[in-house]
């Protein structure tokens, strides 16, 4: 679990750095951020899944 969170930590603090050095915007920077917590699988994986199926699911039905 330390691992875990420690990815995400390390995800977040990039995705920081690359807004504050203006190379991504912030919905990129969000993503990135994101997809940093579902690949690291901590508890907050749960949510931010259904979230990106639910936007995907929005998404594809317009």
């Amino acid at each position: 679990m330390i691992v875990s969170v420690s990815l995400a930590v390390l995800l977040a603090v990039v995705s920081v750095l690359l807004i504050r050095g203006r190379r991504v915007s912030l919905p990129t920077a969000a993503a990135l951020w994101l997809s940093g917590f579902t690949l690291a699988s901590t508890g907050v994986a749960g949510p931010v899944n259904a979230a990106i199926q639910a936007a995907v699911g929005l998404i594809s039905h317009h």
